[in-house]
């Protein structure tokens, strides 16, 4: 491994091409620690050139990348040759291994992997890609001009391909195969003089290293220099599945979907290139790439100025800022016991959460988990309804308090439903299985995803698994938020508190769990005369029978 590169970055480029280094440049020329993993494989290798970027244009793809790594060495970003294996989310933020069994580990991540050009099975297409069978006009189109060019319909552009190429040859032949013309694109096609072909496509024709023909299926070749083919692109997503990134299906391949800055769906991740955008050349990765480096630096100016502010504050004896959403405690047994003992009363946090009301209303009843049950509003309103509750927590405060209300309050047949168990969840073991399993914005000191694939495994055959957490807002707002109104934290969850639907059911093997809801939703709360902003994530799923 590069000696340069730290253990912890803030920024962990997975894909060297235009879109990774244009990223790690920028990050690094803002004084960012930033490392690239590029396994050096650019789908552009087999071109010639690179064509219509300014300042640089014909230039090799491998060249390109090399002075693109110059570059960004000089500024100080790391270089790792080598190949992703695997990516976690972890409490700091993410890890990356790596097939040489080397570790990574950062605050951020950027998907640069850009796509793989799914080929049409035709002898000679795979052998010629990148020379003299080519996808895009304004990559090689200029080179190929007034030559007899052929066009195998084979992707939902193919017809579009035609037209494009015809503009810069008028020997274009049409290899329709099984793939209908309307009159119109027909109509097209005789006003250009496009000649059409019927016959179905056996292979592409190579005598002494170029292109001479396309062989037909029926022994008929026709003269052609230059063969056009519309691959099916999909993005290299496979490896951040278990983070909670799926590919998008697109009528041309599938792409990783991110906002205008390429953040994605996943908090904390965002991709750039040919990942998110199938149809960008060279320039428009690096234009990308660039893009995504300054939104994430601005969010980290602001992240890094909010803690600055928090630990001033601390310092000279005040209550830290209520933006900063990085706490000063562990949420651990003595956080909880003072938080319970201190906290204001019931009115403020015993409604019943609402995510449970919708989601397990409906259910029959049975045994039920509530983890992480506080004062013990849904563990009492579970019972009402007919399941039997074991409600743990790990603060014998909050089930002191729980016990009482519950007692004051319910019928002896409601409470007597509800076994109120002190508990540490990150090493108790219950012993047994649950109908139900259900959590709300329970804050451990373990992982968050950790803590859910502990729990969801006490889930029995053919019951339900209710996640209800914090959504992570710190991406889109560069702050925590608070809702000590509804559940008495008065403290910003941490990063590492929080999840995505994504990141949750990426968890959730589909082998095993049919998920039934996927949710971020934001809700209003009111209370004592003002409004607050809920960010939730809800999960539910049935594990199977």
């Amino acid at each position: 491994m590069n000696s340069q590169v730290k253990e912890m970055q803030d920024v962990i480029v997975v894909g060297g091409g235009a879109a990774g280094l244009s990223v790690a440049m920028m990050l690094a020329r803002s004084r960012r620690s930033v490392v690239v993993v590029d396994a050096g494989s650019p789908r552009n290798a087999p071109a010639d050139g690179v064509h219509g970027l300014l300042g640089r244009d014909g230039m090799s793809p491998l060249e390109l990348l090399s002075r693109g790594r110059e570059e960004a060495r000089c500024y100080g970003a790391g270089i790792v040759d080598g190949e992703v294996t695997d990516v976690s989310h972890a409490p700091h933020g993410f890890t990356v291994t790596l097939r040489s069994g080397d570790v990574l580990q950062g605050h951020r991540l950027l998907i640069a992997t850009g796509l793989v050009d799914e080929l049409p099975d035709i002898p000679g297409v795979r052998e010629r890609w990148g020379r003299d069978v080519l996808h895009c006009p304004y990559c090689h189109g200029w080179e190929v001009r007034d030559r007899r060019i052929g066009v195998i319909a084979s992707g939902p552009m193919s017809v579009h391909q035609a037209l494009m190429f015809r503009q810069l040859s008028d020997q274009v032949t049409f290899f329709a195969q099984d793939h209908g013309l309307d009159a119109g694109d027909r109509a097209r096609f005789d006003a250009l003089g496009i000649a059409v072909i019927t016959g179905r496509v056996a292979a592409v024709e190579v005598n002494d290293d170029q292109i001479t023909g396309v062989l037909l299926a029926d022994g008929t070749v026709v003269d052609v220099e230059v063969v056009v083919v519309g691959p099916r692109m999909v993005a290299r997503s496979e490896l951040f599945a278990g983070i909670g990134i799926q590919a998008t299906v697109h009528p041309a391949g599938a792409f990783i979907e991110t906002d205008e800055f390429g953040a994605t769906s996943v908090p904390g991740v965002w991709a750039a290139g040919n990942s998110s955008d199938l149809s960008a050349q060279v320039g428009a990765a690096a234009a990308a790439g660039a893009r995504a480096a300054q939104h994430i630096n601005a969010l980290m100016v602001t992240d890094d100025a909010d803690r600055a502010v928090a630990g001033h504050v601390t310092k000279v004896g005040s209550p830290a800022p209520d933006h900063d959403h990085t706490p000063t405690h562990s949420f651990d047994k003595d956080y909880w016991e003072q938080h319970w003992q201190e906290g204001p009363g019931f009115e403020a946090r015993n409604a019943v959460n609402p995510h449970l009301l919708r989601e397990v209303g409906g259910l029959a009843a049975g045994s039920a988990l509530d983890a992480g049950c506080g004062t013990g509003a849904e563990a009492v309103w579970l019972a009402s309804r007919g399941w039997q509750v074991t409600a743990a927590d790990i603060s014998a405060a909050a089930l002191n308090r729980a016990s009482a209300h519950a007692s004051a309050t319910e019928s002896p047949e409601v409470s007597g439903r509800v076994q109120w168990t002190e508990a540490d969840l990150e090493t108790w073991d219950p012993g047994r299985t649950f109908d139900l399993v259900t959590t709300h914005y329970a804050h451990p000191t373990m992982p968050q995803l950790d803590f859910y694939d502990r729990i969801a495994s006490w889930v029995a055959p053919g019951g339900t698994l209710l996640i209800v957490g914090h959504r992570d807002q710190w991406q889109d707002q560069g702050h925590g938020h608070s809702h000590d109104d509804e559940r008495g934290h008065q403290d910003h969850p941490p990063a590492k508190a929080t999840a995505t639907a994504a990141a949750i059911t990426a968890r959730l093997d589909p082998a095993v769990w049919d998920v039934v809801t996927a949710d971020e939703v934001n809700r209003t709360l009111g209370n004592g005369g003002r409004e607050v902003n809920l960010h939730d994530v809800v999960v539910r799923a049935r594990r199977c029978a």
